[in-house]
């Protein structure tokens, strides 16, 4: 499904009305009449609270309190702003309602006694807040976030940036949202996701033609494009059809990042995998493989890659070898540099990049425009900021805007590892995944998807696809071993397990 930002939502707002003549009360009488029936659906007929403000947010909460008072609810409304500052079609709502006799006041405050066993509706303000909540509205917002009593949100909770998903001074912590259309950015981001709560995305009439547009570049990948993505395995195959990956990770003190990654590659479905480690550790991980392979490579002395084995690994690449992931747990060093540039600049097949093979690559980023073929890096936040060296609060306050201009101005895929994870093509492209949880904040984790998505790609997963498909599955996985270990006891490992019963949720008809 596609998102936009709140530039992009007023835009198919205005064509909806002005291109096609779709009048905005009509939009806005299906808003709210939607708004009811969430209401209704989750509540059932509770006494009915209303916080409406002056904008086309609060004309929808109050086709909504109408609805919901000829369904036989008892209904309040409370305008927190006073009607000559009303947009003109909250005033036509609002004079509706009071013909209806529904009780209006205008208020600066709320007492907790009028909340009592009440359903909020939060209809403050929507998409275009573009400015910090101030008093009276932020002592109202912090007033209902301490009640007990359930919040469902207008389109978004008041508040919250539609574009990146922050608290714009104050913000309502809603248990629900009902949105028009399409999703926003700021669902999705935190802290906004978490204030979101429960998502609607509802069908008020906007033009497909408008909500479909290629213009828009954001996605938010969910089950139904993951299952489609997964490839088929045709009856009449054989190991060699599902690529042959090498992964160069580990050093003294971190053979497990080897491990794990290659281990993930195998059940990502890979048909052979080979482990490319420093010799002084290879007899380590020659003990404990069953089905990968590994490959000695030269050694610095000090258990990490030497200068040497960038030729050693160029050579085994050559037509026996579809995808090369590098960089889990091989340390910082000069022989690491060496190796991880000179595959960008001459290696013939795909490159994962992940860890310190991306730290590797700090102050030497222009590299990825010379690679010879795609590259996907898949760094978490800290090895982001380093890659460009930008400050850590920076970079979290423009995540999308980053990932969307990193991918084509470095030609790479970009996995930008978080919560959510974005994946970001050089095409512009950007995908917001919607699995995972925080037990996969465990050391391991990233050297998981790493193998994931490396054997994915040796599937014949084109770049992009195979870096959607493997973080989703990634994230689905640590899913299903939270609901097993439960998310403090999660372990890497736990997810590497988890990874077929993943693929088989998928595959199950829903």
């Amino acid at each position: 499904m596609k998102v936009v930002n709140a530039e992009q939502m007023r835009d198919i707002d205005l064509r909806t009305i002005d291109r096609y003549g779709i009048p905005g009360q009509v939009l806005m009488e299906r808003a709210g009449l939607c708004v009811a029936a969430r209401v209704a659906e989750l509540y059932g007929q509770r006494k009915v609270v209303v916080l409406a403000g002056g904008g086309n947010n609060g004309g929808d909460g109050l086709v909504a309190a109408r609805q919901l008072f000829n369904e036989g609810a008892h209904v309040r409304v409370f305008l927190l702003v006073k009607e000559p500052k009303l947009s003109p079609a909250c005033l036509l709502q609002l004079r509706a309602i009071k013909k209806l006799g529904i009780p209006v006041e205008y208020r600066d405050r709320i007492e907790a006694k009028e909340l009592h066993s009440a359903v909020v509706i939060d209809a403050i303000f929507g998409t275009g807040l573009c400015k910090s909540v101030i008093a009276p509205f932020a002592e109202i917002i912090r007033f209902v976030n301490s009640s007990d009593v359930p919040v469902i949100s207008v389109d978004l909770p008041s508040g919250i940036s539609s574009d990146d998903g922050r608290i714009m001074g104050e913000a309502i912590k809603a248990d629900a949202t009902v949105t028009f259309g399409l999703p926003k950015t700021g669902h999705y981001l935190h802290p906004g996701a978490e204030y979101t709560g429960r998502l609607f995305v509802e069908d008020i009439g906007f033009p497909r033609e408008l909500t479909g547009s290629e213009k828009i570049m954001i996605e938010v990948v969910d089950r139904r494009d993951a299952a489609l993505m997964i490839p088929e395995r045709p009856a009449f195959s054989h190991k060699g059809v599902y690529g042959h990956v090498l992964v160069l990770a580990g050093s003294r003190g971190k053979p497990g990042a080897a491990l794990m990654s290659a281990r993930a590659c195998m059940r990502a479905g890979a048909g052979m995998v080979t482990i490319g480690v420093p010799e002084g550790i290879a007899h380590i991980l020659q003990s404990m493989v069953v089905e990968e392979m590994v490959l000695p490579l030269p050694d610095d002395g000090e258990g990490a890659f030497s200068t040497d084995a960038l030729e050693k690994v160029l050579s085994f690449i050559a037509g026996n070898v579809d995808v090369c992931a590098v960089g889990p747990g091989i340390r910082v060093t000069a022989g690491t540099r060496h190796l991880v540039s000179g595959l960008i600049s001459v290696s013939t097949v795909p490159l994962v990049i992940d860890a310190d093979g991306i730290n590797a690559l700090q102050g030497n980023a222009g590299i990825l425009k010379t690679a010879k073929s795609p590259v996907i890096l898949t760094p978490h936040i800290g090895e982001m900021a380093r890659l460009i060296d930008m400050r850590r609060t920076d970079l979290l306050a423009g995540l999308v805007q980053t990932a969307n201009s990193f991918s084509p101005d470095f030609a790479s895929y970009l996995v930008l590892k978080g919560a959510p994870t974005l994946v970001a093509s050089p095409e512009g492209r950007l995908f917001i995944n919607t699995t995972g949880n925080p037990g996969m904040a465990t050391a391991g984790a990233g050297d998981v998807l790493t193998g994931m998505i490396a054997g994915l790609l040796g599937q014949g997963m084109n770049p992009l696809d195979a870096s959607v498909l493997g973080v989703y599955l990634h994230g689905l996985s640590g899913d299903i071993a939270a609901e097993e270990k439960g998310m403090h006891s999660m372990i890497a490992g736990d997810i590497i397990e988890s990874i077929p019963a993943a693929f088989l949720s998928l595959l199950r008809p829903e």
